[in-house]
């Protein structure tokens, strides 16, 4: 029986570098002819003009969102804990929301940014607190995380310090994406995200047989934990609550898919609603495979320690030992690479988003006189501040959501969610919400989060021991992260619909086209010209999907 243990070695030999020299050069090169293209303006830049198809839109929404919380985050979860957090990746059906009922209004809006499209419905006030709250946001949950998650399998692979790993990862990423924009980080994402897709395919498969297949798995799993395929807990459950990840799960959903920059970004790079909307879909099926390339895996690294095969430390480490452990010479290499690239393509993202927000939104504004030219150098700089940021918050990170990744994210960002989505949902479906209830619910929204942020890291060491302590703020920090997010929702719900109502109506004529209730007959008439009947079967599939996903890991 073979037998595995983790060690700060290389497990490349010379023809897997070899292969993963050639995958880089690949990259380099899409990222040279991208480069080539030149950016005659921030349209360019920042949206890649424009003028992106359905099918590198759908690939890049995936890549973006398979960072380091999928790589190295999810697969943990899966040896960790099972399948629970699985409920987060059949947010397929969301991203289909993001399509059908979010998109025609950023587009028609014209808006370059989420904060802008705040200012277009709203006013000022929200595009600022947006700005601000975003690029915070973006420190908190996924620069780091996914400095962090790099550092982990550049240093597992190549065989150096966690710091080299995650600072050349940086470097790297950091190098294309200032020099080349958002065609650069778009089309280098699709070639990742076919890389990514094969080799994680793959190591499903051959860890399947090395397990003994999936009713091996299943049996194993389920004599050491016997809850491991159960996605659906008690409501009471201290960790995976199902009413939780089912309802809290949501709130989050919505906010990442359907108003996070970091996102719609992609879609908003389209010629029009209609391949906007396609490449939601085709990203939205793409979705579904996490759960079969990340969170499985982390079960059959599980299953493998149980057989005494393999011998792994911490739950964070569980794809890279699997990456170790099964793959031949030469895909290793190709795997390697596969993985680097999607933290790359995570970062990357993130870096275009964060520089897009603070020109557009912050710069811009305080300076609405400059050029083109200096709005795109100013992108670029503002990138390097957020990513030693996002380094710092590193330490502070790993003593939130029980040291793992994925939990960790999980938490930030269900306190992040509530108002945001809340105010975005209300204020495109009801045309009554005005500007003065969006300031109030999302600033409401800010200091619960940091009351209960603070409250969580004060009382980190009573949590960890299972310490019980008398008192509201305990009380307060130790609510299951998904239940807060419900509770954050509903309130952040009910201050916007009461404030709106206690104050004056907007300007329906000012927001004409932004919410329900205002558009016109012209804007009906484009919205129902904008898809076919191949669209709406295509939806409606993914949900039949999501629905027997949801019913198979019922026991």
């Amino acid at each position: 029986m073979k037998h595995y243990f983790l060690a700060m070695q290389s497990v490349l030999e010379n023809f897997d570098w070899v292969v993963l020299g050639i995958y880089f050069l690949a990259l380099i090169a899409v990222a040279v002819w991208v480069v080539l293209q030149k950016n005659k303006n921030t349209e360019d830049y920042f949206l890649a003009g424009r003028d992106v198809g359905w099918f590198v839109i759908g690939a890049s929404i995936f890549a973006s969102n398979i960072g380091s919380e999928h790589v190295v985050g999810l697969a943990g979860t899966g040896f960790e804990s099972g399948t629970p957090m699985a409920h987060y990746e059949l947010h397929a059906w969301i991203v289909l929301l993001l399509g059908w009922l979010f998109l025609p209004f950023y587009i028609r809006s014209g808006a370059f940014t989420m904060p802008e499209f705040l200012e277009k419905r709203f006013d000022s006030r929200s595009r600022w607190f947006l700005s601000v709250f975003s690029l915070v946001a973006y420190v908190l949950t996924k620069v780091s995380v996914t400095i962090y998650a790099g550092g982990i399998v550049v240093s597992e692979l190549i065989g150096i310090p966690f710091w080299y790993g995650a600072i050349g990862i940086v470097i790297f990423t950091g190098i294309y994406t200032i020099i080349g924009g958002m065609k650069a980080v778009i089309y280098t994402e699709t070639l990742q995200t076919i890389i990514l897709i094969l080799g994680s395919v793959i190591i499903t498969y051959l860890g399947l047989q090395e397990v003994g297949g999936w009713g091996q798995l299943q049996e194993t799993v389920r004599a050491a934990s016997p809850d491991h395929f159960n996605m659906w807990r008690p409501m009471n459950d201290p960790d995976f609550p199902w009413t939780g990840l089912l309802f809290g799960g949501t709130v989050v959903g919505i906010w990442y898919w359907c108003t996070d920059q970091y996102i719609v970004q992609r879609t908003l790079a389209a010629h029009n609603i209609k391949i906007g909307r396609r490449g939601a879909i085709f990203g939205a099926y793409l979705k579904l495979l996490p759960i079969l390339i990340f969170l499985v895996p982390g079960i059959i690294a599980f299953a493998l320690s149980q057989q005494g095969i393999l011998e792994i430390d911490k739950a964070d480490r569980a794809f890279p030992a699997l990456v170790k452990f099964l793959l031949p010479v030469g895909l290793k290499g190709l795997v390697a690479g596969g993985l680097m690239a999607a933290l790359m393509s995570s970062l990357a993202s993130v870096f275009n988003s964060c520089s897009t927000i603070f020109t557009i939104d912050i710069y811009k504004k305080l300076h609405p006189e400059k050029t083109e030219k200096v709005l795109v150098q100013t992108g670029k700089i503002a990138t390097g501040f957020i990513v030693i940021l996002g380094i710092i918050w590193i330490p502070i990170m790993e003593k939130i959501g029980g040291g793992v990744m994925y939990q960790y994210l999980q938490n930030v960002q269900s306190y992040i969610a509530p108002p945001v989505t809340a105010v975005f949902l209300l204020g495109i479906i009801w045309k009554r919400v005005n500007s003065t209830a969006a300031i109030s619910t999302l600033m409401v929204g800010l200091v619960l989060l940091i009351l209960r942020l603070g409250s969580e890291i004060y009382f980190q060491p009573e949590i960890a021991s299972g310490e019980a302590v008398d008192g509201i703020m305990y009380s307060f920090a130790t609510i299951n992260f998904a239940h807060m997010a419900i509770f954050m929702f509903i309130f952040s719900v009910i201050i916007c619909i009461s404030i709106s109502l206690m104050t004056q109506a907007p300007s329906y004529e000012r927001i004409r086209g932004l919410a329900f209730g205002t558009l016109t007959e012209e804007q009906k008439s484009a919205n129902k010209n904008s898809y076919d009947t191949i669209d709406i079967i295509l939806s409606v599939l993914l949900v039949v999907i999501v629905i027997g996903i949801l019913s198979y890991f019922s026991k």
